[in-house]
């Protein structure tokens, strides 16, 4: 097939490497001491290594090449991981490779340098947060307290990390942009794992009602009787029940 993809003028690379560590996918590798596209279908055309060549030696060309193969890079990725002993990833990308986040509790004394004083700490505990993205059997999902929220929540409450994500796991989602349904996914993950409670953070918007109604399929779903409740926020910041 004819596609945009990325091609590499070795004469002007000088083997910096840092294309290599852009590419999400693993495409490019350092042979010889120069850049290289090591597969035609691992690169997906975005082209996240153009702009950190120094050398300008990277461009776009379509011409005849291999489809972009998600599974391979998928495959490619979880291998490197599995070296190195991390989990496999949820999808290709290493940015949803799933990292527990320690916080540690105290006054504002005590936070660390980079959360000024007086600023709300960070009381995100783990990586990814999309439903889409976390792996089912991650390791900070036993015995975790659910926070299933919609997306748009975080930025209409504005004290959303210390009113509901402190001490959760947390999982966000938008019902009406998200292909498919939740149901199946948060089934696994409530059956799979040791889940506590959960909790539901929705907005009032009519199309928010489906990430509601996911949680309760799961739980009927998964057989395991848990406390669970659920939140609306209103568009202006306010808790309506």
């Amino acid at each position: 097939m004819i596609r945009k993809i990325i091609t590499i003028d070795r004469e002007k690379c000088n083997g910096c490497g840092l294309c290599a560590e852009a590419c999400h996918e693993g495409a490019i590798g350092i042979i010889d001491g120069k850049a290289t596209l090591l597969r035609d279908d691992y690169c997906d055309g975005l082209g996240n290594c153009l702009p950190v060549c120094p050398a300008n030696a990277i461009t776009f060309e379509e011409r005849e090449a291999k489809e972009y193969n998600e599974e391979a890079v998928k495959m490619n990725m979880n291998e490197k991981n599995e070296k190195m002993g991390e989990k496999p990833l949820a999808c290709g990308c290493p940015g949803s490779n799933a990292k527990t986040i320690k916080r540690t509790e105290g006054s504002q004394d005590s936070l660390p340098a980079a959360v000024p004083v007086g600023k709300t700490q960070s009381r995100l505990n783990q990586w990814p947060v999309q439903i889409k993205l976390v792996p089912v059997n991650a390791p900070y999902f036993e015995g975790a307290a659910l926070l299933v929220s919609a997306d748009c929540a975080g930025y209409a409450y504005g004290n959303f990390h210390n009113d509901f994500m402190k001490n959760k796991i947390v999982l966000i989602g938008c019902p009406k942009l998200d292909e498919g349904d939740y149901s199946e996914k948060l089934t696994e993950i409530i059956r799979q794992n040791n889940i506590k409670s959960v909790t539901v953070i929705r907005m009032e918007v009519p199309c928010c009602g489906g990430i509601e109604q996911a949680v309760k399929n799961a739980l009927q779903n998964s057989g395991k009787m848990l406390p669970w409740q659920a939140v609306t926020i209103s568009i202006s910041g306010e808790i309506l029940d």
